[in-house]
């Protein structure tokens, strides 16, 4: 089973989100149904690890907080350029459930991930957009943001590759705090 740990939107901000998709050839879009923030990518594992990393993610104890999204970007460089995305405003409590959850996962048996996290929700894969229409739609939606949602639980997914998307279906959900 493939898993990832991350946080859904809500749908008014998945809405949004979807209002961006358009302008760009070249790029395979993501439906708004699969717009999360990804915590920590786990990948393939049987039965056993998926019970471990559950008990390990149900000992999480952090709080509720709000995000905000604001921006857009891209990884990958001139012609390839992988995939668009839109930024997550800064905030630390969303750090400390990060690092929580990768702690959690180590727990787990896992190796550690050994990259910098960048909180973003990915809006497109490359098929390799064309440059000039790609700084058109990174200017045009520069100052793209977000109104500010809580954050009152995380989820461990699964997903299945498919040849147009990925599926995900929500495993367990981990309740945050109030206080």
């Amino acid at each position: 089973m493939r898993l990832f740990v991350g946080l859904a939107l809500p749908e008014p901000v998945r809405w949004q989100l979807g209002l961006l998709r358009a302008g760009l050839p070249g790029v395979r879009w993501v439906p708004p149904e699969n717009f999360h923030i990804t915590l920590r990518f786990i990948g393939e594992v049987d039965g056993g690890t998926l019970d471990d990393v559950d008990a390990a993610l149900a000992g999480i104890r952090a709080r509720r907080f709000s995000l905000a999204l604001a921006g857009v970007g891209h990884f990958g460089s001139g012609p390839q350029v992988r995939a668009l995305w839109a930024g997550v405003a800064r905030e630390p409590a969303l750090q400390h459930l990060r690092d929580k959850v990768e702690s959690a996962v180590v727990r787990a048996g896992l190796p550690p991930e050994g990259k910098k996290f960048t909180p973003h929700v990915t809006l497109s894969f490359s098929k390799g957009a064309a440059q000039p229409k790609l700084q058109e739609f990174l200017a045009h939606h520069s100052l793209f943001r977000s109104p500010p949602f809580e954050i009152t639980h995380f989820t461990l997914f699964s997903s299945v590759l498919g040849h147009e998307h990925a599926s995900y279906r929500a495993e367990r959900s981990y309740e945050l705090s109030r206080g």
